[in-house]
């Protein structure tokens, strides 16, 4: 993470001083993100230079040795807790999307070497990839909640789980992948948005109570897509479309209550969920099968 400036050292500092936008204290100089482990950012970065080659970007050799410079470097710290996709303050677990990511940066580097004749130590990454997900089928999916829990051994839901199929973890079809999205919608799913997780429960180090994270709305109409629900796809996506402002801006959540946007305004991470969801319920080629490798979901809109 790097300041506006090209700043390495972001050191957080409150500002009591200040008020903030409509008194929405603490404000913050600094970003604590800075000193986190995220885990799920390896795959990330993985995922999109494989999806770059996929496209027929020129490769360059620098790519596949930064790829395997992560990938050594990944092998080291995948076993680790990490505070995770949403750099939760309430300390570190072994969140369940952060080791999904894990093997997709695995997984991303193996098809590297299979598909475009990369040289890279192939056998121990399967390895790897094998055991990641082994142990994420055992120890983050929740039978009582018949759905993949936000941590291991947890009983809690988080939406981050929605991209398990996007990203070619389980197939849509596996009945722990229906699960999951059934139980979001029981649980996280609250005014016809998506939250990220139940903030009464977890504990992230933030007061409880945020509003709806638009991301995780769109990404609950990607699963709908690859489930072979294109109908609610598109009503959740309909829903979603009419948030934006006169300017067809969104911010990063909305607020049931009050009916307002709120957040970080306008929020890149809104607009790309947004034109991915707009790519998955209208074109026949979906951004959500290319990634996952799926090359037809069954029963899905063409």
């Amino acid at each position: 993470m790097y300041g506006v400036a090209g700043e390495r050292w972001l050191a957080e500092r409150e500002v009591p001083w200040l008020g903030g936008y409509e008194n929405s204290k603490p404000v913050r100089i600094g970003n604590a993100a800075a000193d986190q482990l995220q885990l799920d950012v390896f795959g990330e970065v993985t995922d999109a230079l494989h999806h770059a080659r996929l496209g027929g970007l020129q490769h360059l050799a620098a790519a596949w040795e930064f790829q395997r410079a992560l990938l050594a470097h990944l092998e080291t710290v995948w076993r680790a807790p990490d505070e995770g996709i949403w750099e939760v303050r309430g300390g570190r677990r072994h969140f369940t999307y952060s080791k999904v990511m894990a093997w997709v940066a695995f997984d991303r580097g193996i098809k590297a070497v299979e598909a475009f004749g990369l040289d890279g130590p192939v056998d121990r990454w399967r390895r790897i990839r094998a055991e990641i997900h082994q142990e994420v089928c055992r120890r983050a999916f929740n039978t009582d909640l018949g759905a993949f829990a936000q941590a291991y051994d947890s009983d809690l839901l988080d939406a981050s789980a929605l991209l398990i199929p996007q990203v070619g973890f389980l197939p849509p079809d596996d009945g722990r992948v229906r699960g999951t999205v059934e139980a979001i919608e029981r649980k996280l799913l609250r005014g016809g948005f998506v939250f990220r997780y139940d903030t009464a429960a977890t504990e992230d180090g933030l007061p409880p109570g945020e509003g709806a994270f638009l991301p995780c709305s769109f990404w609950l109409a990607d699963a709908y897509v690859l489930v072979g629900r294109p109908a609610d796809a598109h009503r959740l996506f309909e829903r979603l479309v009419g948030l934006c402002n006169d300017v067809g801006l969104l911010a990063e959540e909305y607020d049931t209550g009050a009916q307002r946007l709120v957040g970080n305004f306008p929020q890149a991470f809104s607009h790309v969920a947004l034109v991915n969801t707009a790519h998955n319920v209208a074109h026949a080629t979906k951004p959500c099968e290319q990634r996952s490798g799926s090359a037809r979901i069954a029963g899905a809109a063409e």
